[in-house]
């Protein structure tokens, strides 16, 4: 069981246990852990009856949960969250807010320190990625890119950049690209040429888009493949996926970064264009051989 003092003090970590222990739950603590994972940027201001009745489980489950992953009960547990609240989720907190806590934690900062701390949060956040990043799942989704002929993107709001990258990247490959851009809110007119077979790439982070959510599942409905960019594999995303990518972002200042979301959208297209140019290479001694 772990314990709360020594590793479980952000929600990032105890989401990471979560993950690593959803297999082993009961049914009840599955359903919290769903909850948990779905909700975490809200739980520090909901109580133990809100999340027993969104669950509909007893709050004896949400205690025992609780216990289950190190704490006293849930008003320990949920002190991470709160917590994690005044730093960065709550989605509604604005960038002059973060900007004046920033202000009033401590000295004043020069420019250069801001950028060393929140530098040092992106090389830390890709030390992450790099030591948490599971093969198979890299290459089931370089499987998927290869095999088909159309790939689809999509990444709204916070996540637009890494899909307007791979946009750019990938048109120098042969595939057919499209990116769902919400462009007069036509996006669900835009899904509608989707085959079935195609290839959705989407990108998302807590709170997740609802944009996002709801195109992922037209997606998959229509017998689209789903590859997810996203932060846990029970994820929304994830669930419908086919691979996951996952990437936990540093946060500085309030802020989190986008390092290590592009570095690997960066590498899924490297590997793709190596892939792909293997693949011509073997269809040309083919060739030859003939």
């Amino acid at each position: 069981m772990p314990n709360a003092t020594t590793s479980l003090n952000s929600v990032e970590q105890l989401l990471s246990a979560l993950e690593s222990e959803y297999k082993g739950l009961s049914k009840q603590l599955k359903l919290i852990a769903k909850y948990v994972e779905a909700r975490h940027a809200y739980l520090g201001l909901e109580g133990i009856q809100d999340v027993a009745s969104a669950c509909g489980v007893q709050p004896s489950a949400v205690v025992r949960f609780a216990k289950h992953f190190g704490f006293s009960g849930f008003t320990e547990m949920q002190k991470v969250f709160r917590q994690a609240i005044a730093e960065q989720l709550a989605p509604d907190r604005s960038y002059q807010t973060r900007i004046r806590d920033a202000i009033q934690s401590g000295a004043p900062l020069a420019s250069v320190d801001i950028a060393q701390a929140f530098l040092k949060g992106s090389m830390d956040g890709i030390q992450t990625l790099v030591d948490s990043l599971a093969q198979s799942d890299l290459d089931h989704a370089v499987e998927l890119l290869a095999e088909t002929e159309s790939i689809w993107l999509l990444g709204m709001r916070r996540s637009f950049p890494v899909a307007v990258y791979l946009d750019y990247a990938l048109q120098h490959t042969d595939k057919r690209i499209f990116r769902l851009d919400g462009t007069g809110c036509m996006q669900e007119g835009q899904l509608r040429s989707l085959r079935e077979g195609d290839v959705l790439l989407a990108v998302s982070f807590p709170p997740y888009a609802s944009e996002t959510l709801a195109l992922v599942r037209h997606a998959h409905a229509r017998g689209g493949r789903i590859i997810a960019i996203t932060d846990s594999r029970l994820s929304p995303l994830a669930e419908l996926a086919q691979a996951s990518l996952l990437v936990h972002e540093n946060a500085t200042f309030g802020f989190r970064s986008l390092t290590s979301t592009i570095g690997l959208a960066q590498s899924l297209f490297v590997a793709l264009a190596y892939r792909l140019e293997l693949d011509r290479a073997d269809a040309d001694d083919q060739g030859a051989e003939q």
